[in-house]
Parts: structure tokens; sequence; C-alpha cells
């Protein structure tokens, strides 16, 4: 039986066809769908200025008077990259300490003067605040989860997993400003 001409240029096509769909479709794992619930809390600029200026008006002045009037630092800074880092590192080990409601809490620090210079983005952030991020998890008791209704508390932190610091933090000029940057 003779094949036809067709069917000596299809059968190639279409192995072509199969073998490309297949590079494509397992080259790339599917992504996790993301939640839009970040929606209902976004700010605006302006909104995020009346919280910088009460803070400064506030918490700052004070904090500038125990320090002799030296200030302290203003903003931290996380590159993009490392926030998704991490926080696909808190979901693999969450996922793998079965633990429920995965988070991260956002915990205010202070370089101690003698910290190792190693451990700070930089090392002439000696002395001043920082913020450092938990993971967190839903509560246990147990060893059983507890739901929502049952308790009041957040999520607790969970020790288990690495906390993320070594932000870049901006050391304000020696001039009190109430403008962020």
């Amino acid at each position: 039986m003779k094949t036809s001409f067709f069917t000596k240029i299809l059968n190639p096509v279409c192995a072509a066809l199969i073998l490309a769909f297949c590079l494509f479709s397992c080259t790339e794992p599917p992504k996790e769908p993301v939640s839009n619930s970040y929606k209902k809390k976004l700010i605006s600029y302006r909104e995020g200025r009346v919280l910088f200026d009460e803070y400064t008006r506030t918490n700052h002045e004070i904090l500038m008077k125990n320090r002799n009037g030296e200030p302290d630092s203003r903003w931290y800074w996380f590159s993009l990259e490392d926030m998704e880092g991490y926080i696909q590192y808190v979901k693999e080990n969450a996922r793998k300490q079965k633990l429920k409601n995965p988070g991260i809490r956002i915990y205010m620090g202070k370089y101690p003067m003698n910290h190792p210079k190693n451990r700070m983005a930089k090392p002439e952030y000696a002395g001043y605040q920082t913020i450092f991020l938990v993971p967190t998890a839903q509560k246990r008791e147990n060893n059983k989860v507890m739901s929502r209704s049952a308790s009041t508390e957040e999520n607790t932190d969970v020790p288990s997993i690495e906390s993320m610091n070594m932000t870049n933090l901006a050391p304000p000029p020696k001039a009190l400003s109430g403008t962020m940057p």
C-alpha cells in the first residue's frame, strides 16, 4: 500500500506538535493561585504619609529625646526577590510541618552596639532600630489545630522556621524630618 504525500508530511508534523506541546507544558510547574485579599488592605501614599507623620510627631520625637537628639532609623527595605524567596521558604516549611494558616509577623528590634557586623546589612547600623520577619501559624493545642472561633489569639510564632533580617534601613540625617523620602 502506497502512502500519500500528505500522510508522509502529516506524521512528522503531528509528532513535532506533540513534542513541542510536551516540552512547553512540562518545563514550568503550575503556579499556585494568588489571592487578591491584599486588595482590601491597600492604602494610598497619602494615607501612608498620615501614618508616617503621626509616628514622627509622637514615637520618633520620644526616641530622639532618649537618644540625646540622635534620630533613629525611619524605614526598612527588602528587595522583592528576597521577599518572594522568603515567602516561598515559609510556605514550603509550613507545608512540610503541616502548619495551618501560615503568615509572617513583623517585629521591631534594635541592633546592640556590639552586634556581629556580618549579621547586619551594614556595620554602621549598630545602635539603630530594625525590623525582622518571623513565620507564624495557627495556634495548636495538644497537637490539634485550634479553630479561629476557639481562640481570640492570632497565629503564634513558629521558632522551627528561621526568621529574616538583614534589611537595609535608613539611618536618617541628624535633623528631624516629617516627610517620607
